[in-house]
């Protein structure tokens, strides 16, 4: 262990890191630099070589390689309320079960989804009495906010996200949870989005030089939505998000085209025909330790950094 905690000064909650990897790493570096209510006092990894555990000790944060008991055991956790899960789905389970039995809120950056999804932008406000939150996933950070967008004016039937990151931004954490991240975001598309059927796809794309983050939105929505209140939904949930993710932008404009509906929607209820609406995002990282294509973990940790400070504000004004 090294490093020194940093003292509660009354006006900030004590938060530790789980996961020494890229977005463990980039979050510390917000907490540390923008965090109104945070403040670090331990990371945790498992490789005692990782970058993320010697930039944690160059800085005065506390640190540990051995992971989630390693943590329970340092005098500066005997101080957290507030955990950062940022290493697997796989993992998550138990680290939330010892968190909990700690009275340690978690933060999940993990596609595990044991506890309610939250999107800022969204439901935050709704959630900030959990004591374990999902931040979904990269794609449905990006996305879900749009398709709420839509369906807070007109009836979403069906909607289908892409996300197309770039394959340098996916870690082993992101490639071995593939599979939880389509289920996850496809059923948060569905709970807070508000769509009746949700379909999320991820494209890891091997372009060089590396691409930003790319998301398409497509939903499906009544002959006789307006599509003008549709367009003005859009744009106002964009300035929400950018809020807190100011890399995070329509590429383009808001497209309606009129198309017959497959059959298979008739279970929704949806009718023959209707409105598809296409949504183009692309989400630039804030470069603050990953690089600017990263936008799809720059979202995550800047999601996961709104939600933990929203957190603390409420438990220190109360």
């Amino acid at each position: 262990m090294t490093g020194v905690a940093i003292v509660n000064d009354k006006t900030r909650l004590p938060v530790a890191i789980i996961g020494s990897g890229n977005i463990g790493t980039d979050l510390m570096i917000k907490v540390l630099r923008h965090a109104r209510h945070l403040s670090m006092a331990a990371m945790a990894g498992i490789d005692p070589a990782s970058d993320g555990l010697a930039r944690a000790a160059r800085l005065g944060v506390a640190t540990t390689a051995g992971g989630i008991d390693g943590l329970v055991a340092m005098p500066e956790f005997r101080g957290v309320r507030i955990a950062f899960d940022a290493t697997s789905a796989g993992a998550h389970a138990r680290h939330a079960q010892v968190l909990a039995s700690h009275g340690v809120t978690v933060v999940d950056l993990t596609p595990a989804a044991l506890g309610p999804f939250v999107v800022p932008s969204v439901n935050l406000d709704a959630n900030l009495d959990s004591t374990n939150v999902n931040m979904v996933t990269c794609g449905g950070q990006a996305t879900i906010p749009i398709v709420r967008a839509v369906s807070d004016v007109a009836r979403v039937h069906y909607g289908e996200i892409v996300a197309s990151i770039s394959s340098r931004s996916a870690g082993p954490g992101t490639r071995a949870n593939i599979d939880e991240f389509t289920e996850t975001t496809s059923r948060a598309i569905e709970i807070i989005g508000g769509a009746t059927v949700g379909k999320a796809i991820i494209i890891l794309n091997p372009a060089e030089p590396p691409l930003l983050m790319r998301d398409t939105v497509y939903c499906l929505v009544d002959a006789d939505a307006d599509t003008a209140r549709i367009e003005a939904s859009i744009h106002a949930q964009v300035q929400r998000v950018s809020a807190y993710v100011p890399g995070y932008r329509l590429k383009q404009a808001v497209q309606f085209d009129r198309v017959e509906l497959p059959a298979r929607f008739a279970r929704t209820g949806a009718p023959a025909a209707g409105i598809k609406v296409g949504a183009f995002i692309e989400v630039e990282g804030a470069a603050h330790y990953l690089p600017a294509y990263a936008g799809n973990l720059d979202i995550m940790t800047s999601a996961a950094l709104r939600t933990a400070d929203q957190i603390a504000a409420r438990r220190l004004a109360a």
